[in-house]
Protein backbone atom coordinates (compact mmCIF):
# COMPACT_ATOMS: atom_id res chain seq x y z
CA UNK A 1 0.00 0.00 0.00
CA UNK A 2 1.27 3.38 -0.99
CA UNK A 3 0.64 6.48 1.38
CA UNK A 4 1.34 9.89 0.24
CA UNK A 5 3.93 11.15 2.96
CA UNK A 6 2.02 14.52 2.89
CA UNK A 7 -0.51 12.78 5.01
CA UNK A 8 2.25 11.21 7.30
CA UNK A 9 3.37 14.92 7.86
CA UNK A 10 -0.51 15.52 8.73
CA UNK A 11 -0.94 12.84 11.19
CA UNK A 12 2.61 13.85 12.97
CA UNK A 13 1.02 17.48 13.20
CA UNK A 14 -2.09 16.43 14.83
CA UNK A 15 -0.33 14.09 17.15
CA UNK A 16 2.03 16.50 18.64
CA UNK A 17 -0.49 19.36 18.79
CA UNK A 18 -3.35 16.76 20.37
CA UNK A 19 -5.98 18.95 18.80
CA UNK A 20 -6.66 20.12 14.88
CA UNK A 21 -7.34 23.37 14.84
CA UNK A 22 -3.33 23.83 16.21
CA UNK A 23 -2.23 21.26 13.88
CA UNK A 24 -3.98 23.14 11.24
CA UNK A 25 -2.62 26.48 11.75
CA UNK A 26 0.56 25.11 12.26
CA UNK A 27 0.61 23.18 8.42
CA UNK A 28 -1.04 25.89 7.10
CA UNK A 29 -4.72 24.29 5.95
CA UNK A 30 -7.96 25.24 6.59
CA UNK A 31 -9.00 22.72 9.24
CA UNK A 32 -11.84 21.35 7.31
CA UNK A 33 -9.37 20.04 4.31
CA UNK A 34 -6.75 18.70 7.16
CA UNK A 35 -9.49 16.53 8.70
CA UNK A 36 -10.63 15.43 5.22
CA UNK A 37 -6.98 14.30 4.67
CA UNK A 38 -7.14 12.33 8.41
CA UNK A 39 -9.96 10.60 7.66
CA UNK A 40 -8.23 9.60 4.31
CA UNK A 41 -5.16 8.37 5.98
CA UNK A 42 -7.59 6.22 8.43
CA UNK A 43 -9.44 4.66 4.88
CA UNK A 44 -6.24 3.65 3.67
CA UNK A 45 -4.96 2.34 7.21
CA UNK A 46 -8.43 0.61 7.90
CA UNK A 47 -8.12 1.76 11.33
CA UNK A 48 -8.73 4.23 13.63
CA UNK A 49 -6.07 7.02 14.55
CA UNK A 50 -7.33 9.27 17.28
CA UNK A 51 -10.48 9.25 19.20
CA UNK A 52 -12.55 12.74 19.13
CA UNK A 53 -13.55 14.75 22.31
CA UNK A 54 -14.09 18.52 23.38
CA UNK A 55 -10.53 18.40 24.77
CA UNK A 56 -9.22 17.28 21.24
CA UNK A 57 -7.56 14.51 19.50
CA UNK A 58 -6.41 11.64 22.09
CA UNK A 59 -4.41 8.65 19.56
CA UNK A 60 -5.80 5.55 19.75
CA UNK A 61 -3.92 2.05 20.48
CA UNK A 62 -2.72 1.97 16.63
CA UNK A 63 -2.25 6.04 16.21
CA UNK A 64 0.30 5.47 19.23
CA UNK A 65 1.88 2.53 16.70
CA UNK A 66 1.91 4.98 13.89
CA UNK A 67 3.13 7.78 15.75
CA UNK A 68 6.12 5.99 16.79
CA UNK A 69 7.26 5.06 13.54
CA UNK A 70 6.29 8.18 11.44
CA UNK A 71 9.12 10.32 12.55
CA UNK A 72 11.86 8.59 11.51
CA UNK A 73 10.61 7.05 8.33
CA UNK A 74 9.90 11.16 7.45
CA UNK A 75 13.54 11.82 8.45
CA UNK A 76 14.77 8.82 6.28
CA UNK A 77 12.73 10.47 3.61
CA UNK A 78 13.98 13.96 3.45
CA UNK A 79 17.40 12.78 3.84
CA UNK A 80 17.04 10.37 0.66
CA UNK A 81 14.99 13.56 -0.87
CA UNK A 82 18.05 15.99 -0.33
CA UNK A 83 20.91 13.04 -1.15
CA UNK A 84 19.39 12.63 -4.43
CA UNK A 85 18.80 16.64 -5.10
CA UNK A 86 22.59 16.81 -3.81
CA UNK A 87 23.35 13.90 -6.44
CA UNK A 88 21.52 15.77 -9.43
CA UNK A 89 23.58 19.57 -7.77
CA UNK A 90 19.93 21.12 -7.53
CA UNK A 91 19.22 23.24 -4.63
CA UNK A 92 15.74 24.21 -4.03
CA UNK A 93 14.56 27.23 -2.14
CA UNK A 94 11.53 28.74 -1.65
CA UNK A 95 10.49 32.32 -1.18
CA UNK A 96 7.57 34.71 -0.90
CA UNK A 97 7.22 36.99 -3.78
CA UNK A 98 7.79 39.73 -1.54
CA UNK A 99 10.97 38.78 -0.45
CA UNK A 100 13.01 37.96 -3.77
CA UNK A 101 13.61 41.09 -5.63
CA UNK A 102 16.19 42.32 -8.00
CA UNK A 103 19.06 41.10 -5.80
CA UNK A 104 17.84 36.98 -5.59
CA UNK A 105 19.58 36.38 -9.22
CA UNK A 106 23.15 38.36 -7.22
CA UNK A 107 22.64 35.58 -4.73
CA UNK A 108 22.23 32.88 -7.19
CA UNK A 109 25.15 33.66 -9.28
CA UNK A 110 27.10 33.83 -6.27
CA UNK A 111 25.98 30.56 -5.43
CA UNK A 112 27.09 29.07 -8.69
CA UNK A 113 30.32 30.56 -8.31
CA UNK A 114 30.63 28.76 -5.09
CA UNK A 115 29.18 25.86 -6.06
CA UNK A 116 29.56 25.25 -10.28
CA UNK A 117 27.55 22.94 -12.06
CA UNK A 118 24.87 23.40 -9.40
CA UNK A 119 21.46 24.80 -10.30
CA UNK A 120 18.92 26.62 -7.98
CA UNK A 121 15.39 25.61 -8.15
CA UNK A 122 13.14 28.83 -6.87
CA UNK A 123 10.11 27.61 -5.64
CA UNK A 124 7.15 30.61 -5.33
CA UNK A 125 4.80 29.90 -1.93
CA UNK A 126 1.45 31.25 -1.46
CA UNK A 127 1.15 33.94 1.36
CA UNK A 128 -1.17 31.15 2.80
CA UNK A 129 2.43 29.69 3.96
CA UNK A 130 4.50 32.63 5.24
CA UNK A 131 7.41 29.48 5.97
CA UNK A 132 7.71 29.75 2.32
CA UNK A 133 7.70 25.07 2.55
CA UNK A 134 9.53 25.26 5.20
CA UNK A 135 7.01 23.91 7.55
CA UNK A 136 6.21 21.45 5.29
CA UNK A 137 9.88 20.20 4.72
CA UNK A 138 9.10 21.18 1.19
CA UNK A 139 12.27 22.77 1.06
CA UNK A 140 15.71 23.61 2.57
CA UNK A 141 16.20 26.90 3.32
CA UNK A 142 13.92 30.15 1.91
CA UNK A 143 13.76 33.57 1.65
CA UNK A 144 10.78 35.42 3.69
CA UNK A 145 9.60 37.99 5.93
CA UNK A 146 10.02 38.00 9.62
CA UNK A 147 8.27 36.93 11.85
CA UNK A 148 6.76 33.67 10.68
CA UNK A 149 5.06 31.14 12.35
CA UNK A 150 7.23 28.82 13.95
CA UNK A 151 10.52 30.86 13.52
CA UNK A 152 12.22 29.84 16.64
CA UNK A 153 12.04 26.17 14.90
CA UNK A 154 14.14 27.53 12.21
CA UNK A 155 17.61 28.75 11.36
CA UNK A 156 17.00 32.35 11.15
CA UNK A 157 19.33 35.42 9.55
CA UNK A 158 18.19 38.58 8.98
CA UNK A 159 19.00 40.30 5.63
CA UNK A 160 17.67 43.55 5.67
CA UNK A 161 14.95 45.90 6.79
CA UNK A 162 12.91 48.62 4.96
CA UNK A 163 10.14 50.40 5.62
CA UNK A 164 6.28 50.06 5.20
CA UNK A 165 3.66 51.80 3.06
CA UNK A 166 0.22 51.48 2.80
CA UNK A 167 -1.04 50.06 -0.43
CA UNK A 168 -4.46 52.49 -1.48
CA UNK A 169 -6.57 52.33 -4.44
CA UNK A 170 -5.95 55.48 -6.84
CA UNK A 171 -9.03 57.00 -6.20
CA UNK A 172 -8.70 56.81 -2.48
CA UNK A 173 -8.69 60.36 -0.47
CA UNK A 174 -5.10 59.92 0.58
CA UNK A 175 -3.56 58.58 -2.56
CA UNK A 176 -1.85 62.19 -3.09
CA UNK A 177 -0.26 62.58 -0.09
CA UNK A 178 3.47 62.54 0.58
CA UNK A 179 2.99 60.57 3.62
CA UNK A 180 0.51 59.18 6.06
CA UNK A 181 0.00 58.46 10.01
CA UNK A 182 -1.26 54.94 10.52
CA UNK A 183 -3.60 56.52 13.01
CA UNK A 184 -5.72 57.74 9.80
CA UNK A 185 -6.06 54.66 7.77
CA UNK A 186 -6.20 52.18 10.91
CA UNK A 187 -10.40 51.84 10.86
CA UNK A 188 -10.13 51.42 7.21
CA UNK A 189 -11.01 47.73 5.36
CA UNK A 190 -7.61 45.62 5.48
CA UNK A 191 -6.78 42.90 3.12
CA UNK A 192 -5.00 40.13 4.28
CA UNK A 193 -3.52 36.57 3.52
CA UNK A 194 -5.33 33.43 4.53
CA UNK A 195 -2.44 32.52 6.45
CA UNK A 196 -2.64 35.90 9.15
CA UNK A 197 -2.27 34.28 12.34
CA UNK A 198 -0.03 34.86 15.48
CA UNK A 199 2.66 37.10 15.39
CA UNK A 200 2.74 37.22 11.92
CA UNK A 201 -1.19 38.55 11.52
CA UNK A 202 -0.01 41.12 14.39
CA UNK A 203 2.08 42.54 12.56
CA UNK A 204 1.04 42.92 8.99
CA UNK A 205 -2.12 44.29 10.59
CA UNK A 206 -0.03 46.53 12.69
CA UNK A 207 -1.78 45.66 15.67
CA UNK A 208 0.14 47.13 18.65
CA UNK A 209 -0.25 50.63 16.84
CA UNK A 210 -4.63 50.40 16.45
CA UNK A 211 -5.13 51.13 20.09
CA UNK A 212 -7.68 48.61 20.60
CA UNK A 213 -9.23 49.61 17.71
CA UNK A 214 -11.32 45.91 15.67
CA UNK A 215 -9.76 44.91 12.63
CA UNK A 216 -12.21 45.03 9.43
CA UNK A 217 -11.33 42.54 7.11
CA UNK A 218 -12.42 43.53 3.25
CA UNK A 219 -10.92 40.54 1.29
CA UNK A 220 -8.54 37.70 1.55
CA UNK A 221 -5.80 36.70 -0.81
CA UNK A 222 -3.77 34.19 -1.49
CA UNK A 223 -1.25 35.82 -4.55
CA UNK A 224 -0.11 39.28 -5.49
CA UNK A 225 -2.47 39.58 -8.61
CA UNK A 226 -5.39 39.20 -6.17
CA UNK A 227 -4.00 41.24 -3.94
CA UNK A 228 -3.55 44.64 -6.14
CA UNK A 229 -7.28 43.49 -8.06
CA UNK A 230 -8.84 43.54 -4.38
CA UNK A 231 -6.87 47.03 -2.98
CA UNK A 232 -7.47 48.56 -6.41
CA UNK A 233 -11.54 47.65 -6.52
CA UNK A 234 -11.58 49.41 -3.41
CA UNK A 235 -12.52 46.30 -1.04
CA UNK A 236 -9.59 47.57 1.59
CA UNK A 237 -6.05 49.15 2.17
CA UNK A 238 -2.85 47.04 3.29
CA UNK A 239 0.06 47.57 4.62
CA UNK A 240 3.28 46.54 2.38
CA UNK A 241 6.96 46.69 2.45
CA UNK A 242 8.15 49.87 0.47
CA UNK A 243 9.70 47.79 -2.06
CA UNK A 244 6.28 47.00 -2.90
CA UNK A 245 5.73 50.18 -5.01
CA UNK A 246 9.06 48.65 -7.53
CA UNK A 247 7.90 45.08 -7.78
CA UNK A 248 3.89 45.44 -8.00
CA UNK A 249 3.59 48.73 -9.87
CA UNK A 250 0.44 49.39 -11.65
CA UNK A 251 -1.61 52.80 -12.64
CA UNK A 252 -4.88 51.87 -10.34
CA UNK A 253 -3.22 51.07 -6.97
CA UNK A 254 -1.39 53.52 -4.85
CA UNK A 255 1.44 53.56 -2.54
CA UNK A 256 2.11 56.26 0.32
CA UNK A 257 4.76 55.84 3.29
CA UNK A 258 3.20 55.34 6.52
CA UNK A 259 4.44 56.56 10.03
CA UNK A 260 3.83 55.34 13.39
CA UNK A 261 4.53 51.57 11.97
CA UNK A 262 7.61 48.85 12.84
CA UNK A 263 9.67 48.77 9.49
CA UNK A 264 9.52 45.15 7.80
CA UNK A 265 12.84 42.74 7.44
CA UNK A 266 13.43 40.02 4.55
CA UNK A 267 15.45 37.15 6.25
CA UNK A 268 16.50 33.80 5.17
CA UNK A 269 15.60 30.73 7.28
CA UNK A 270 17.08 26.72 6.86
CA UNK A 271 15.86 23.92 8.18
CA UNK A 272 17.86 22.43 11.13
CA UNK A 273 19.40 19.52 8.79
CA UNK A 274 19.72 21.88 5.55
CA UNK A 275 22.53 20.33 4.58
CA UNK A 276 25.79 22.13 3.32
CA UNK A 277 24.52 23.09 -0.11
CA UNK A 278 22.06 25.30 2.06
CA UNK A 279 24.57 26.63 4.30
CA UNK A 280 26.66 27.77 1.33
CA UNK A 281 23.31 29.45 -0.13
CA UNK A 282 23.01 31.19 3.50
CA UNK A 283 26.26 32.39 3.38
CA UNK A 284 25.68 33.86 -0.43
CA UNK A 285 22.64 35.78 0.80
CA UNK A 286 24.67 37.60 3.60
CA UNK A 287 27.64 38.62 1.58
CA UNK A 288 24.93 40.12 -1.74
CA UNK A 289 23.30 42.15 1.42
CA UNK A 290 26.56 43.21 3.06
CA UNK A 291 27.76 43.96 -0.86
CA UNK A 292 24.51 45.77 -1.67
CA UNK A 293 24.83 47.86 1.63
CA UNK A 294 28.21 49.42 1.11
CA UNK A 295 27.92 50.02 -2.84
CA UNK A 296 27.13 52.97 -4.40
CA UNK A 297 23.67 52.99 -6.08
CA UNK A 298 22.87 49.60 -5.32
CA UNK A 299 19.45 48.10 -3.17
CA UNK A 300 17.91 45.28 -2.46
CA UNK A 301 14.04 45.71 -2.20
Amino acid sequence: MDVDTRLLRYFAAIAEEGNLTRAAHRLFVSQPSLTKQLKHLESQLGVRLFTRSSTGMKLTEAGHVLAARVPPVLAGWDAAVSETRGAARVLRVGFLSSAANDATQDVVAAFGKVRPGWRVDLRQAPWSDPTAGLAAAEVPVALLRLPFPGEETFGVRTLFSESRCVALPSTHRLAGRDSVPFREVRDEPVIVAPALKGAWRDHWLAMSERDGREVRVGAVVERPDEFLSAIAGGYGIALVPSSASHFHSRPDVVYVPVTGVSPSEVAVAWLPDAGEAAADFVRCCLEVTRSRRTGCGTRWG
